[in-house]
């Protein structure tokens, strides 16, 4: 579709060393534990408590970056996940993870586990198996649903130790330059993993911790972002107040990446000038810039997503003015004239952000620039004609990795506006949309057999896939 294409013009555009050299600006490490965010904003003691350092007879225990193992887990032994180098090219290094025989044969048991609909059998083999990864993400999904929100990132988290733990010796979480291929289904987990602990950190209150992690995901793959965290690293990035982030983000990939096609950039970078506006330390220069920059770019997102205006007012219980109120340029028309791929990411944004919409002093900003959008309106200035023609030209149909951004991030608005084509389908916590061109580097043996670990009868399937018949019915899988 237009926007895929649109979206994706880097593979021509952004050489992979371009994106390197941004990426490992990224600072990671430093800021890749919570526990440092909390202790910033709540003091040393208020998030430690009185603990005492760790005894010392848990000696098994390795040091990690991402998570910090818990005296609570199970002792961790190696599982039979490794990673390789597959290539070098460019100064960018190829990794995938591998699945040595012995986890292929707990791999073979979970999906039995997912088609038997209970997740007590998924219990039952992580107390076999306490580190196998999807049963981990699975697991963790239903103990979300159960409102069990501690366990649910327990599990997580062990599940990004596990994956930690069989790091290749060069694999770099900050040089930028290490890469995960998405459609290898063995590599498919850590990018997993990583977008449920920031939306944990996030709900947690350590939006910055988040967004570290909502980068490394995107240098993993930034060519492709096959989780589409762009989609949210605006909001992360406005959260932690990371507003020349956002805004240099912005002007360093726009060019090959058409960030401003995107509603939540078109809309999140004049936001965060308008805050850098707001800032008194800086130079009068700089804030005059930032004001102008913001006034700008927000008349531009105005005019080319009208359909944004009016729900976000609603979710922000902001009634318009007389004259907003009855122009018909962001009346009903610009929500029911949009194409549903666009729908779903004018939706999503609203969802997600309106609460950053919410400060009066922002609110009287938009209403300035609302009113100066309507003058160009009446004044039949040719961008809004221009706009409401690449409108309908480039939002036919979302790529897949939107579609499974959405599924991810469950927000609702969107997710009622997904096609028919991905709801009518199963969607599994642990691989959500699966990638059309997959590589497939074993399969699950066909069989007509019990399984006697929890003895059920099993039909015919297909190799690599869970069966899908009687799934779609039951909410517990869906992610």
């Amino acid at each position: 579709g237009g926007l895929a294409r649109d979206t994706s013009r880097s593979r021509a555009l952004g050489a992979d060393g371009d994106d390197a050299a941004f990426l490992s600006c990224f600072n990671l490490l430093r800021n890749l534990n919570p526990e440092n965010e909390l202790k910033r904003y709540f003091g040393a003691r208020a998030v430690l408590g009185d603990q005492r350092p760790r005894q010392r007879q848990r000696q098994y225990i390795r040091s990690t970056w991402l998570t910090a193992p818990k005296n609570t887990w199970p002792r961790y032994s190696k599982t039979g996940i490794a990673m390789q180098l597959v290539d070098t090219r460019r100064g960018v290094q190829h990794f995938t993870f591998e699945h040595h025989r012995e986890y292929q044969q707990v791999q073979f048991k979970f999906l039995d586990a997912v088609e038997s609909m209970d997740p007590n059998n998924i219990v039952l083999l992580l107390q076999m198996n306490p580190y196998h990864v999807d049963s981990l993400l699975q697991l963790s999904d239903v103990c979300r649903m159960q409102e069990d929100q501690e366990m649910a990132r327990d599990l997580i988290e062990r599940a990004l130790y596990s994956l930690e733990c069989a790091f290749h010796p060069v694999f770099s979480l900050t040089s930028g330059t290490c890469r995960l291929d998405y459609r290898r289904p063995e590599n498919r987990a850590f990018f997993l993993a990583l977008f449920k602990h920031l939306m944990f950190l996030e709900k947690r209150g350590c939006p910055r911790t988040a967004l570290e992690f909502c980068k490394l995901i995107l240098s993993l793959d930034p060519e492709n972002d096959p989780l589409c965290v762009l989609l949210l690293i605006d909001f992360l990035s406005l959260r932690a107040r990371e507003y020349t982030f956002l805004t240099r983000i912005f002007q360093e990939w726009e060019s090959h990446r058409n960030l401003s096609q995107l509603p939540n950039f078109a809309f999140s970078v004049p936001l965060a000038y308008f805050f850098l506006s707001q800032q008194e330390e800086r130079s009068e220069l700089e804030i005059s810039q930032a004001r102008e920059r913001a006034a700008r770019l927000i008349q531009l997102a105005l005019i080319m997503f009208p359909s944004v205006l009016m729900p976000l007012l609603d979710r922000c219980s902001v009634q318009p003015d007389a004259r907003v109120a009855s122009h018909p340029f962001f009346g009903l028309n610009a929500q029911i004239s949009q194409p549903p791929a666009l729908n779903q990411l004018t939706s999503l944004y609203v969802g997600r952000t309106h609460s950053l919409w919410k400060d009066p002093a922002v609110m009287a900003w938009l209403e300035t620039q609302v009113h100066e959008v309507l003058r160009m309106v009446d004044a039949r200035d040719p961008l809004v004609e221009d706009s409401e023609h690449k409108r309908k030209m480039r939002y036919q149909s979302a790529p897949r990795n939107i579609y499974r951004h959405v599924i991810l991030s469950e927000m609702k608005e969107a997710t009622a506006a997904l096609p028919l084509e991905v709801t009518s389908q199963p969607v599994m916590g642990f691989d959500p949309l699966p990638p059309l061109d997959s590589i497939i580097s074993y399969t699950r043996p066909e069989r007509y057999f019990l399984q006697p670990w929890f003895l059920r009868r099993h039909s015919r399937r297909i190799p690599g896939a869970p069966s899908a018949p009687g799934l779609a019915g039951v909410g517990l899988w869906f992610s």
